[in-house]
């Protein structure tokens, strides 16, 4: 999975006076140089002179651009926002949070009414009707429901806005993130991306992710009562008796006592009928179209990486917590890496609320439909102050 610089890469790095720097140095900390891979063509294309490992450290890359006729020496440091010390966040909901009627509070203010317009020019239907007026059907699937929850939750922080303070409760975030689509939607908000192109990556996802369930039959299922142990434990036993084509894995990891599976049907059959000799309160069969967050989505991500290749994305001005690894990211190629790994990878949503209360995190707000992650707040810790703001 190659990264792709683009030409708009020095508009959002800090240039370095040629004067103290030879190059430039680009730090990727929390993915590993051994996964990483440069396209020397495509890079050559796109103006970037020259890459190469520092010996002395080889968590740095670095490299020269030119701009014009001159050449600049920038650097990104990817490890620039590990230290953050949240205060305030935006938290945005992932698919299954959408509900027909969402959209409908965002039409009494201007600018959250005009997403929904700059919305049906790029999707080419009229997402608003479908938002408030359903069909329920139709709203749930996923190439809607994902263009669907990201609109809104963002229409939602226009609604904050309008209101008496919410400008100054905009002003204190200071930390982002999102479940799953929702990453999406929290680097908008921070800056990263516009909201047409993150729009148009939302829309191609859904579209990708369907296609990949398509592919294969797969299912996802929510195991409610165990620890996550546990419930890899249960996987282990389920896996003993499916082929290799059916097998699950953990594919989010909510919050204690609640944890998706996601595999083969058969794979997912299998947990559903061994749930209660591991002593699992329950298991509910997600209403999805395949297996998430496995290699089942696989399919998904060359179109992705080509999508994300073509996109500008800019360093975020706050923190915005990746679903992969539950860390921040401030290198532009590095989140397209992470975004495009994203849709195979385990969502480490439990880790993620965990750091961000262990680091003091004092106020949340939950900004979009649904109260999903409010919930999983409560759930990790009931003195948690989180509010939410629908549209």
């Amino acid at each position: 999975m190659p990264l792709s610089f683009t030409t708009t890469l020095p508009l959002v790095l800090r240039t370095l006076p040629s004067s103290t720097m030879a190059s430039s140095t680009l730090a990727i900390s929390s993915v590993s140089l051994k996964t990483l891979s440069f396209t020397s063509s495509d890079a050559f294309n796109k103006g970037i002179r020259g890459f190469g490992l520092n010996n002395g450290n080889p968590s740095r890359v670095f490299m020269s651009l030119s701009v014009g006729s001159q050449t600049q020496n920038v650097v990104v440091d990817d490890a620039l926002f590990l230290d953050y010390k949240p205060t305030s966040a935006f938290l945005f909901p992932g698919q299954g949070a959408q509900a027909v009627g969402m959209g409908k509070e965002a039409q009494s203010v201007s600018a959250a009414s005009e997403l929904f317009k700059k919305a049906n020019d790029i999707l080419g239907y009229d997402l608003l009707e479908l938002c408030t007026g359903g069909p329920k059907e139709k709203l749930d699937s996923t190439v809607i429901s994902q263009p669907a929850i990201y609109v809104t939750s963002l229409a939602a922080v226009e609604v904050l806005r309008a209101r008496d303070g919410g400008q100054q409760i905009i002003d204190s975030v200071d930390i982002t993130c999102g479940l799953s689509l929702g990453e999406y939607t929290a680097l908008a908000f921070a800056g990263a991306f516009s909201f047409e192109d993150g729009l148009k990556l939302v829309k191609l996802r859904g579209e990708a992710m369907q296609e990949a369930a398509d592919a294969a039959k797969s299912a996802m299922v929510s195991v409610i009562g165990l620890d996550s142990d546990k419930v890899q434990q249960l996987c282990d036993a389920a896996n003993q008796d499916v082929d290799e084509a059916d097998r699950v894995q953990i594919a989010n990891y909510l919050c204690p006592g609640n944890y998706a599976v996601s595999g083969g049907v058969k794979g997912v059959e299998a947990v559903e009928a061994k749930a209660k000799s591991f002593k699992a309160r329950m298991t509910v069969r997600l209403a999805v179209a395949g297996a998430f967050h496995t290699s089942f989505m696989e399919p998904a991500v060359s179109r992705l990486e080509a999508a994300l290749a073509a996109t500008e994305i800019r360093q975020p001005r706050i923190p915005v917590i990746s679903n992969v690894d539950a860390q921040p990211h401030a290198d532009p190629a590095t989140i397209k890496k992470i975004l495009a790994c994203q849709v195979t990878s385990p969502v480490q949503w439990e880790t993620t609320v965990k750091t961000l209360l262990t680091k003091g995190l004092k106020k949340s707000y939950e900004l979009g439909p649904g109260k999903v992650i409010a919930g999983i707040f409560k759930r990790i810790d009931k003195k948690a102050e989180i509010e939410n703001i629908s549209a």
